[in-house]
């Protein structure tokens, strides 16, 4: 190793363990480390390492593969059980990377082949630093947002949201992709942290981006981070979402929008496990469980060329598809109410925060943009509001406007003509099955039928 090396400065200082039984070695490395910023703890051989382990935490080990009494996999094998935290970054001094890459599969974040510079091993210190950086600030995110939203909450008890509910408890634990189909504003990414949070990953970060938000030139750089330099405006090394979240969970929403070329770097990461910088010459491994999500039709962006299939393979291992609000309209009350209670907590104590007049409304609408939509109507009519009931004027005046087609109506609909609407078009979608529209509609069989009893000018089959 040449004692060839820039001084940067470190995001924090790190706790180094150098263990290597060569001694010009651990003269070097004891002089040069703290020069660059580091505190190093120098140990001539495998147990002596096992010893420091074993009475302080480090933030990274780098410890050479071959070495008397303990050799350097045995030394990670014992760091990861005492200090799963600490990164490993192993030395090896033979030709063969094999024992390298066990290392790495035993969560080695790196490794270098000796003989190496300063400057490479400063390198590979410095994105251990940086990575322990962001996942300290993603943990004080993930703190924060969890105080705001609480636990991934699934409302709802129609018989299409427990299938859902229980598709997730199933596969959560499996480790295995998770491909989300649904509209747009369905709770996709609710579905996402559900996965997460009943998964072994629970403790580890979780991650949402949506693929069709950045510009396809900087999408690369998002994903899998970049080098200084790589390209104009890379002032900078920085870490990737991939490699932000290792350990993790990544949820790409939209991934029916990403382009062919980055489709391709996806699938390579997916099958290998590695990720490489942007301007970097070696690949690194990273464990992130992904969840993709659309409301594209993937088979039919495959057959047009536009999604590649072994992706669309690799992807939908498991499939979760969430139904639309307007097919589980039972759950609106319920929906509306838990969504209400971000605004107005004392909402909780009342045993019905909506007048019935409030309801019959958002069950007689179709809700196109679905449970987004719905909490934006929530939001709307807790601003407005001067009390608790929500009363119908409190609804935005939009939820008036039948959606139906073939509607006639020109002006504000009565309660009566709303109601009329609402169990028509619950009749229509069921072909005249009156059990199954009262179900949908929240009433008994028996109050359906007086209500086809009266002059409402309505089709019962």
């Amino acid at each position: 190793m040449s004692k060839n090396n820039q001084r940067a400065s470190q995001p924090k200082p790190l706790h180094i363990l150098f263990a290597d039984d060569e001694v010009p070695l651990q003269e070097l490395i004891a002089d040069e480390l703290p020069r660059m910023g580091f505190t190093v703890t120098v140990c001539p051989d495998g147990p002596t390492a096992v010893a420091a382990i074993e009475k302080n935490v480090f933030d990274c080990i780098v410890v050479d593969l071959d070495m008397p009494g303990l050799n350097g996999i045995q030394v990670i094998e014992r760091c990861k059980q005492l200090s799963p935290g600490t990164e490993a970054i192993v030395l090896t001094g033979k030709a063969s990377k094999d024992t390298a890459i066990a290392a790495l599969r035993l969560g080695a974040f790196d490794y270098l082949q000796k003989p190496c510079t300063l400057v490479e091993l400063q390198t590979r210190l410095r994105r251990v630093a940086e990575k322990r950086e962001l996942t300290r600030q993603l943990q004080a995110l993930q703190l924060r947002l969890a105080r705001v939203e609480g636990q991934a909450q699934m409302v709802g008890s129609h018989p299409l949201m427990q299938r859902v509910k229980s598709l997730i408890a199933k596969v959560a634990p499996s480790g295995s992709n998770v491909l989300i189909l649904g509209e747009t504003g369905t709770g996709k990414e609710l579905v996402a942290r559900a996965i997460h949070e009943q998964s072994e990953r629970a403790d580890k970060p979780f991650l949402a981006v949506n693929c069709g938000a950045f510009p396809e030139n900087l999408i690369e750089s998002e994903l899998f981070g970049h080098r200084k330099g790589a390209f104009t405006g890379a002032e900078e090394n920085r870490a990737g979402l991939f490699e932000v979240v290792d350990g993790g969970t990544l949820f790409l929403d939209e991934v029916g929008e990403l382009p062919k070329s980055m489709q391709a770097k996806l699938l390579r990461v997916l099958e290998s496990g590695e990720v490489r910088r942007v301007g970097d010459t070696q690949p690194f491994k990273v464990d992130v469980r992904i969840v993709c999500a659309t409301h594209r039709n993937l088979p039919q962006l495959v057959e047009a060329g536009e999604f590649r299939q072994d992706l669309w393979y690799r992807i939908n291992t498991f499939v979760v598809e969430l139904p639309p609000l307007r097919e589980r309209k039972d759950d609106l009350p319920e929906l509306a109410r838990h969504l209400l209670l971000r605004h107005r907590p004392q909402a909780k104590s009342m045993a019905e925060p909506f007048t019935p007049e409030a309801l019959a409304l958002l069950r007689g609408y179709e809700w196109p943009g679905n449970i987004r939509e719905l909490a934006n109507v929530v939001e709307h009519a807790a601003i407005l509001a001067d009390g608790l009931p929500i009363r119908e004027v409190d609804l935005p005046q939009h939820l008036l406007q039948p959606r139906a087609p073939g509607s006639l109506r020109k002006g504000i609909l009565s309660l009566r003509e709303l109601e009329a609407q609402a169990i028509q078009a619950a009749l229509d979608r069921h072909a005249g099955n009156k059990t199954a529209a009262a179900n949908e509609l929240g009433i008994s069989i028996k109050t359906l039928y007086n209500k086809l009893g009266q002059e409402l000018g309505l089709r019962a089959a």
